[in-house]
């Protein structure tokens, strides 16, 4: 008896989860407005906008935006348009797991389905603002879910560690203003701990996962373990996210949406996650 239960609480969930995928995407589609039987809720918008203020990695290119044209035309009428030259890891971003492993997904290879989803949210804000080179632990995940359950499978998971309120300053971003190698040696500033990400491929089943800051792995990271992990099992990363501290530890419905590049390691990314107000979530 228990386990038909169980089994009817896990299909009323994914009916849940299906109806407002279609309607987000639903949303989205029809520019932004609420169709009717839409749910209401609040839209967040996770991603920094890229300018010549955007970090990026210390042996990246910076962003560049080239001016083509911008003005009245000859023939009366005003028209902008323009080039931009930027690294596929900087600002808001996706890892692709073919950043790190070897024959796996590029970019334009990773399925909608797995760029969608529901999310949960594990805050450590208050450990890593003590400690710079702080690395997510297997206990954070257990105490998580101590209060709010098993991790859901097919759920993508954002870390939230602060470092978020620094964005764009890289001296307390990054730890550093250095560039190149240098600068490189220079980054502090916290990650998901390798152990955890072999344990969290191990113990459960995640789409995706996410951090506010601009590696998966912390500053000092040597070897990239949790890069490694993750993206040999093609779970990708979202880096550099914005705003995780308006984001719920349940209950967010996530669209990450990257440029498409083919064969691309990654690339910029527009990620907003959906909030429906708690008494449609029920």
């Amino acid at each position: 008896m228990k386990q038909n239960q169980a089994l009817t609480l896990a299909g009323t969930h994914l009916r849940k989860n299906i109806t407002l995928f279609l309607a987000c995407s639903s949303l989205l589609l029809t520019g932004c407005r609420r169709p009717s039987g839409f749910p209401e809720g609040e839209w967040i918008d996770l991603s920094y906008d890229l300018s010549a203020q955007t970090i990026t990695w210390p042996t990246s290119e910076p962003f560049r935006l080239d001016t083509v044209s911008a003005g009245i035309t000859e023939k009366g009428y005003y028209y902008s348009a323009y080039n931009f030259c930027a690294s596929e890891h900087g600002g808001t971003h996706l890892d692709a797991p073919i950043h790190f492993a070897q024959n796996r997904k590029s970019v334009d290879q990773l399925s909608l389905n797995q760029l969608t989803g529901p999310a949960i949210k594990i805050d450590v804000s208050g450990r890593a603002a003590q400690n710079r080179d702080y690395q997510v632990r297997v206990a954070d995940i257990l105490n998580w879910e101590k209060e709010h359950g098993q991790i859901p499978d097919n759920s993508m998971v954002l870390l939230q560690t602060g470092y978020g309120q620094y964005w764009p300053n890289p001296l307390k971003y990054l730890g550093t203003e250095k560039r190149g190698t240098a600068g490189v040696q220079a980054l502090r500033f916290p990650g998901l701990a390798p152990e955890t990400a072999a344990w969290l491929i191990k113990n459960r089943r995640i789409k995706a996962i996410g951090i506010d800051t601009a590696s998966i792995d912390y500053g000092q990271s040597q070897v990239y373990g949790s890069h490694i992990t993750l993206m040999q099992q093609d779970i990708p990363a979202f880096e550099n996210v914005a705003n995780l501290e308006k984001v719920p530890v349940i209950g967010a419905q996530i669209i990450a949406l990257p440029m498409k590049i083919k064969g691309g390691s990654g690339g910029p990314l527009r990620i907003v996650a959906f909030v429906p107000n708690t008494s449609q979530s029920d």
